[in-house]
């Protein structure tokens, strides 16, 4: 690998927050190329530079055939997170390019989050931290977590973790999984059950199931009419999961108490966006994984997927 390779880095802020790993790719002969805008990259911003670019540490820009035949020189695309929703697999072993993410590394900081916004739907801080800076001295009466049930739709790493934190509140944790894991649930007492018995019977419902063509709008209108009255939503999942019209009615009806979500159908949000409405919905940037540690340990992992490629090994997390 005598010859310096081209990485551009479509993920944000990678200077600053993946110093490492931006070292040990040129330490390896690879030139840095990174995005200058603190957004996702778009296809006509992607289509003035691909075409000399050898591997790329993708954020969740679309990647597919469109941007795949303009690109002779790119084998890798490693993914700077866990969702590959936004890069097409078939499509990028069509054209010989080798795909991968970095899994479980931002468990904690996204279940940390998750919790948070649980906690702060509960006791409206968002709202209450607002008002009393503008000096009022409101009397908000909140909801206590303890004895409340929490459904858990999906129960991958990140709800497993969820698990751990919440087991210490004395809630009880319901889980709906195709593929559950008996000994993690044990292990916090986690009970299995039909996502259908978690709308009707949970106080909180937190979404943690992945993106995919049948998981589209789960959360659609029937299955919010499904939930407690009065219950409360948190998404910290993927935005495809749920249709923001019909979080919107059931906000707008009190079915839902209280909603709080880190991602959205369309990213990144425009101000205009019916859900900023409401007052009783927390609204966050996509921001659940954004922690130093996730920055610098993905950092590392996705360079030394890119290096491994190369230097023609196997790199850790191939997914095609």
């Amino acid at each position: 690998m005598s010859q310096q390779k081209k990485v551009l880095v479509t993920a944000t802020n990678y200077s600053q927050l993946c110093a490492e790993a931006k070292q040990l790719l040129e330490k390896n002969n690879f030139e840095i190329i990174e995005n200058p805008h603190d957004r996702p990259m778009k296809f006509g911003e992607l289509k003035e530079i691909i075409g000399d670019i050898d591997a790329v540490v993708a954020g969740v820009d679309t990647w597919d055939e469109s941007i795949f035949k303009l690109a002779p020189n790119l084998k890798v695309i490693s993914r700077f997170g866990v969702g590959v929703d936004n890069i097409n697999l078939d499509q990028a072993k069509e054209y010989g390019i080798q795909v991968t993410n970095a899994p479980r590394l931002n468990s904690n900081a996204v279940a940390e989050l998750t919790v948070n916004l649980i906690l702060n739907s509960l006791r409206n801080t968002v709202n209450l931290h607002v008002s009393t800076r503008q000096g009022h001295w409101e009397r908000f009466v909140g909801t206590e977590l303890k004895g409340k049930k929490v459904g858990l739709l999906g129960f991958g790493n990140i709800a497993q973790s969820v698990a751990k934190k919440l087991y210490g509140f004395d809630v009880e944790l319901l889980a709906y999984d195709k593929f559950p894991n008996k000994e993690i649930a044990a292990r916090y007492d986690v009970q299995f059950t039909s996502y259908e018995e978690i709308l009707q019977a949970s106080d909180i419902v937190s979404m943690h199931l992945p993106n995919l063509p049948e998981t589209h709008h789960f959360m659609n209108k029937e299955r919010f009419n499904q939930m407690k009255q009065g219950s409360y939503f948190v998404n910290t999942s993927r935005g495809a999961l749920v249709d923001e019209k019909a979080l919107y009615e059931a906000l707008e009806t009190g079915k839902l108490q209280a909603a709080a979500i880190d991602v959205y159908e369309k990213e990144p949000i425009t101000r205009d966006n019916p859900l900023f409405h409401f007052d009783n919905i927390i609204t966050t940037p996509h921001t659940a994984a954004e922690s130093y540690e996730v920055y610098h340990s993905v950092g590392l992992m996705t360079a030394q997927a890119i290096i491994s490629v190369f230097q023609e090994k196997t790199p850790d997390n191939l997914l095609n």
